[in-house]
């Protein structure tokens, strides 16, 4: 859940951080999870891509849309497949200090819609262009019924 959905008053939103904007409930999957597995999860849960962790929820990468169209476009077949095969690696991850307006930048000029949060190696959220505009109307909110 974001913290900013429980903002009772306005902030300034260039104060806001990644920790008051990410959402930290994630559907995630294991290394072994087989390709089929996750597009039926991402279509299920209307989500664009699964971090892929280990059981100490140590982030090894990212199965996304684009990953998925990939190997379909391949040829391969996604019930062969594993997140290890299909997976992105080098992920582009945030930190929950960094400032919402980095984070912006950040997803504008690496054209990402959604990076995994991260303290350490260990997944602990993830956040989405969506997400912040939502803070960005919550913190601008004077009254939010």
């Amino acid at each position: 859940m974001r913290k900013t959905e429980h903002f009772t008053s306005a902030h300034d939103p260039k104060t806001l951080t990644v920790r008051d904007v990410m959402e930290d409930a994630m559907v995630t999957v294991g290394p072994q999870a087989k390709g089929y597995t996750i597009a039926r999860l991402m279509a299920d849960e209307d989500i664009g891509s699964v971090p892929v962790v280990e059981e100490d929820l140590t982030l090894v990468g990212l199965v996304g849309e684009f990953d998925l169209l990939r190997v379909m476009d391949e040829g391969q077949d996604l019930g062969e497949l594993t997140a290890a095969d299909i997976m992105t690696r080098d992920v582009v991850t945030v930190t929950e200090e960094m400032l919402v307006t980095d984070v912006v930048h950040l997803l504008q000029t690496r054209h990402l819609i959604r990076v995994p949060v991260v303290n350490g190696n260990s997944l602990i959220g993830i956040v989405a262009r969506r997400d912040i505009v939502f803070a960005y109307v919550r913190a601008k909110a004077i009254y939010w019924p």
